[in-house]
């Protein structure tokens, strides 16, 4: 019925450790993650200036000219 605390859960050690690779692992993943960012705004900003274009020329199909 009783288990022995040795057996139960996990050591100090252990715990330290996953801890210690998870920083290393988060340490490596951070720049990555700012670097993906920018080309993620990079691509939504292209992508809105070519929906602009687009726009502007149904626009000009439409009226002859271009808006002011």
């Amino acid at each position: 019925m009783y288990q022995k605390n040795s057996e139960n859960g996990f050591t100090l050690v252990e715990l330290l450790i996953v801890v210690a690779i998870i920083g290393i692992l988060a340490a490596i993943a951070v720049p990555q993650l700012s670097s993906y960012r920018q080309k993620v705004y990079n691509a939504a900003a292209q992508s809105d200036l070519k929906n602009v274009r687009v726009t502007l020329e149904s626009y000009f199909a439409d009226n002859i000219s271009y808006p002011y």
